[in-house]
């Protein structure tokens, strides 16, 4: 007796689940994006409107959160804590990417022995919970005179993402075909040529794909930056936390702080969603 084979599905039927598909994925995605929209809505209300139970969505809008955030009104300045953040978080990626590259080189194109023993080290210092080394930090910092440097944020960084970025890169890296490398080291060129010139063109999107989410890491960190610096390497994180003081929380003000400081992130997302998407599949399709 033949084997009957079931009917394809009718294109109405594709086009119906397709559809529905579609629905919810933009449900998903209001859903993620509403509180964004609800706190950028809030930032340009004033605190009275914005206090208000329930919220009221049509109240007049106004520059009142930005300039008290910006110092207008005779408050701290944020430019400090904003140039603060942005050393730390750029001086600690480039290291980190300086550091990375080698350490995945040497474990996907030239593979050392028990490599994934390597690779599962580097990830369980991820897995340590940072308040257990809270305290030793601190102290070593205080010894070493240290506290409230800019550097000392740096180096910390760096450290933190060392790890996650190597373990990124490697994958990245194994996808780099030998046989380029190979030909690149027969013709003369050294280990710093070779992966200047020959692994990481090939590995961008990797490569930005790694920078970009060290450098959301570092942007966001707050637990260190707030026991480890005071004034002169205050961080954007630790300066919107001044917001909340006895007298209450100033909601619009919050808001408009928030939506300052997440700038950077979303903007340098934007700029490499493409390389982003990229180094994130990279390797998933063979």
């Amino acid at each position: 007796m033949a084997a009957t084979t079931a009917p394809p599905r009718s294109r109405p039927h594709r086009r119906l689940r397709g559809a529905v598909l579609g629905v919810v994925t933009w449900l998903v995605g209001l859903v993620f994006v509403l509180p964004v929209l609800w706190m950028a809505l809030t930032s340009f209300h004033s605190e009275a409107d914005a206090a208000t139970n329930p919220p009221s969505v049509a109240a007049a809008l106004t520059l009142e959160g930005y300039r008290e955030f910006f110092g207008l009104t005779g408050g701290a300045t944020p430019w400090p804590a904003l140039l603060n953040s942005l050393t730390a978080s750029l001086v600690s990626t480039l290291l980190t990417l300086l550091l990375a590259l080698p350490a995945a080189y040497a474990l996907s194109i030239r593979p050392v022995k028990k490599w994934t023993d390597v690779l599962f080290f580097f990830l369980s210092t991820k897995m340590l919970p940072l308040v257990a080394a809270l305290l030793p930090i601190y102290l070593f910092a205080k010894n070493a005179g240290l506290l409230d440097n800019i550097w000392t944020l740096v180096v910390l960084y760096t450290s933190m993402n060392l790890p996650i970025a190597v373990w990124m890169m490697q994958s990245f890296l194994s996808e780099v075909p030998v046989a380029i490398v190979e030909a690149a080291q027969l013709d003369g060129a050294r280990l710093p040529t070779v992966l200047g010139r020959v692994i990481a063109p090939i590995a961008l999107p990797g490569i930005a794909a790694t920078a970009l989410i060290c450098f959301i890491f570092s942007w966001n960190e707050l637990m260190f930056a707030r026991v480890l610096t005071g004034v002169v390497a205050e961080t954007a994180p630790v300066f919107l936390t001044t917001f909340i003081t006895s007298q209450g929380l100033f909601l619009a003000k919050v808001c408009a702080a928030s939506l300052v400081i997440s700038l950077p992130v979303l903007a340098a997302g934007f700029a490499a969603q493409d390389k982003l998407v990229q180094g994130l599949s990279l390797g998933a399709v063979k």
